[in-house]
């Protein structure tokens, strides 16, 4: 069974940083494309940032250049770094996974999710 246990939410001021946390638990992790997308209130979800098994990543047009994906396979997680947080950030953060690029694409496993608030 998989499961995918986000943290490291909260509320930040725009401008500032946060690191969002992602522990798995029932995959071989080395193998598995890891990944963040978001959806905020009224919008649909969006990718975030992907990281594959060979360390390649892909993010969002939104976030790119902001925020980076990194995963430890010693400790089964990933991590997503933000930085330069702007109000248009805010969002419930979920964590993804998938066995292969299509997987992770078409369906894979879902966290809970975590709130992330950019305000003053």
């Amino acid at each position: 069974q998989v499961q995918l246990v986000e943290s490291g939410g909260g509320l930040v001021q725009p401008g500032g940083s946060l690191r969002l946390s992602c522990v798995a638990s029932g995959i071989f992790f080395s193998t598995y494309v890891m990944g963040w997308y978001r959806q905020a209130p009224g919008k649909e979800r969006e990718l975030v940032g992907t990281i594959t098994s060979d360390g390649t990543t892909y993010y969002g047009a939104s976030v790119k250049g902001r925020f980076t994906v990194s995963r430890d396979n010693a400790k089964n997680t990933v991590y997503l770094q933000m930085n330069s947080l702007e109000p248009e950030d805010t969002a419930v953060y979920s964590c993804h996974c998938g066995s292969s690029l299509i997987e992770y694409a078409m369906r894979g496993s879902w966290g809970q999710g975590t709130q992330v608030t950019v305000s003053s």
